[in-house]
């Protein structure tokens, strides 16, 4: 994936979520907790994945990343390109590297891995900004 691919991952990141946020008065119907209890025990069942050989487009890999999609589905459903700035985010955030890490120290750029397997061969995503409405 080359970087204007990525630049524009990272703008539909931003506008999505701007758009969300304004429209949901800051996500207030997220339950954050639970989402946070969801993704800690997410993390904790895929780490042990990342040092036994698993590959990102593991069939077993491929069903984390659908439980994290849908966790994050609880804010708002992303485009393929979000979701793919999502995980742009979580590696150039260094507060949100340091929390990834934390569960292990490759996290962040397998799960990046992960996520952009999911971009393209997963299902769920809201339309990109690019594709013309039906």
């Amino acid at each position: 994936m080359g970087n204007s691919y990525e630049d524009e991952c990272r703008r539909s990141l931003a506008e999505e979520q701007a758009k969300s946020l304004a429209g949901t008065n800051n996500w207030e119907h997220v339950d954050r907790e639970r989402v946070h209890q969801d993704w800690d025990v997410l993390y904790r069942e895929i780490t042990p994945f990342l040092d036994g050989g698993s590959l990102p487009g593991d069939q077993q890999i491929q069903e984390f990343v659908r439980r994290h999609f849908d966790i994050v589905c609880r804010f708002y459903t992303p485009s393929r390109e979000a979701y793919v700035g999502m995980s742009l985010f979580y590696a150039e955030d260094e507060a949100m590297r340091a929390f990834h890490d934390s569960y292990h120290p490759g996290l962040v750029e397998f799960l990046g891995a992960a996520i952009k397997v999911f971009a393209v061969q997963g299902s769920g995503f809201a339309p990109s900004a690019g594709e013309a409405s039906a």
